[in-house]
């Protein structure tokens, strides 16, 4: 697969000089237990990233709960890491790849082809044995820097714009009952954008977790590959990462993330709302 890699070929290249690992583990509602599961134990050597903190700029009146992080404050934070032109990152956390993805694709955004995710998360790596430490990494600082693909991103102007422009498809990655309207319990309206059809984030994944090959990803995306451009949102902009990997695992490369997601379309009161099935 082209973005994830295994728990063996981590454990075996985990220790190269250019491997950056970052433990990416988020829990929404409890911003604090991430970065304590990651001070109790994480795979050796790897650096912390915070999805509020670093992967997220600051909330604003439009924007959607995950705005996408200041460019130059984000670089900084990489090279911090360790992360420059050179390294292969592989991010990991506990959340089925949701908060991970996020991480990957800010690094592609930024430029940087070379990172991954590992198959499975951190518990599966826990589970199978592999060491684990509470010991902090060793930091080489680097210098990151960032050359923004400007294309990868959509904003709501250029959403509203699409809404009926034949070509263009529109997939909300929530689950079905909040794309239906039927309940929402983390925005304060219910619905979706209309015209978007419904890929729930999580079918990109087995039944144990770990990432459907190719040729699953490809069937279950069939339906798509006659649309000219793809865009992916979701609640904020995170669990929305995962389908643009799981969509370019499938071989579809028009593919665009709306960062602001649902939550910043919401925030538009003349923004048009559908419900039910489209």
């Amino acid at each position: 697969m082209k973005h994830i890699v295994s728990q063996p070929w981590l454990f075996e290249h985990g220790t190269d000089d250019h491997i950056v690992i970052a433990d990416c583990r988020f829990t929404l509602g409890k911003p604090e237990s991430g970065k304590q599961s990651y001070d109790i134990d994480h795979i050796p050597g790897a650096v912390y990233f915070d999805l509020e903190r670093d992967l997220s700029g600051p909330i604003k009146k439009h924007g959607g709960r995950h705005p996408l992080p200041d460019v130059q404050e984000l670089a900084a934070k990489l090279g911090q890491a360790g992360i420059h032109a050179g390294s292969t990152v592989v991010a990991y956390d506990d959340q089925g790849g949701a908060i991970a993805s996020r991480l990957w694709w800010l690094l592609t955004y930024l430029g940087h082809d070379k990172v991954y995710l590992l198959d499975g998360g951190y518990s599966k790596w826990k589970e199978a044995g592999y060491p684990v430490t509470d010991e902090p990494p060793l930091l080489r600082e680097a210098v990151f820097t960032p050359r923004v693909r400007e294309d990868m991103a959509v904003s709501v102007e250029q959403v509203k714009e699409r809404l009926s422009k034949p070509g263009v498809t529109l997939i909300d990655s929530r689950e079905a009952k909040r794309y239906l309207g039927i309940e929402e319990p983390i925005d304060r309206i219910a619905g979706h954008i209309p015209g978007a059809k419904s890929y729930f984030w999580k079918d990109a994944l087995d039944e144990t977790g770990a990432w459907k090959n190719e040729a699953a990803l490809a069937e279950r995306f069939d339906g798509l590959r006659q649309a000219e451009e793809i865009i992916v949102y979701c609640g904020s902009g995170v669990t929305a990462c995962p389908n643009v990997i799981a969509l370019s695992e499938a071989g579809l490369n028009n593919v665009k993330l709306y960062p602001g997601s649902w939550s910043d379309w919401i925030s538009y009161s003349e923004n048009p709302i559908a419900t039910g099935e489209e």
